[in-house]
Order: C-alpha cells, then structure tokens, then sequence
C-alpha cells in the first residue's frame, strides 16, 4: 500500500520551532523527489520545500527561505522539515508528496501536477 503519513504538528508560539516529519511506504522512496507543501484558511495548496532523490538538491519558497531546512534518510524512508522562526502567516495543514519526475531546481516553480503520493497532512498552528 503506497502511503505518506505527516508527524511533528502542533501549536506554537511566534519566533518558535517545529520538525515535521514523513514517514513514507509502498514504494521506491529514493527515486522519488519529495517536497512539502501547505494549504492555509481560504487560500490554495502551494510548495514549500523540495529535496531530490538522494538529497543533493534542495529549494524554497521564498517566503521560508532561511528558516526552513528539509532534509531526507533513505535507510528509513523519512524526509524531515526542521522549521524555524516560525510566524503566524505559516499556519497552515503541511503535506508531504512524492514524485518520480519533478527536478527540484530553483529556476522550476512548484507543480501539484507532478506528485501523484500525498500524505494526510499534519496541522501547523502559530499564535500567542
């Protein structure tokens, strides 16, 4: 069973941190490019972070450029979003996806279109 599931989620202050986790199953997880995104209130599903196959690649929003660091471990199947400095404007439910196609190239924007494994989501709330 091909499956994605999203940990690490909770409540937290402004100027804060979180890790997210996404443990991942059912298929060939280092052939895939994973990447995060974020859906938030009223507003549509966009991309956060993406991290090639063996983690040699890497690019941001740049909304979290500099406070977002996504990392992967092939030996356990498990890509990681350590989240820093968090504000009130990242709120949102994080998802975690899988693609065989998408290069995670800072000149390429992100595309919902390429990711066909998508996990449940894991909420983010950041408020004092």
């Amino acid at each position: 069973q091909l499956q994605l599931v999203e940990s690490g989620g909770g409540l937290v202050q402004p100027g804060g941190s979180l890790r997210l986790s996404c443990s991942a199953s059912g298929f060939t997880f280092d052939e895939h490019s994973i990447s995060w995104f974020r859906q938030a209130p009223g507003k549509e599903r966009e991309g956060v972070s993406c991290i090639s196959r063996g983690g040699s690649m890497s690019k941001y929003a740049d909304a979290v450029k500099g406070r977002f660091t996504i990392s992967r471990d092939n030996a356990r199947n498990m890509v990681y979003l350590q989240m820093n400095s968090l504000k009130p404007e990242d709120t949102a439910i994080y998802y975690c996806a899988a693609s065989s196609t998408v290069v995670c190239s800072s000149s390429r924007p992100f595309s919902r279109n390429e990711y066909v494994y998508w996990g449940q989501g894991t909420q983010v709330t950041v408020s004092s």
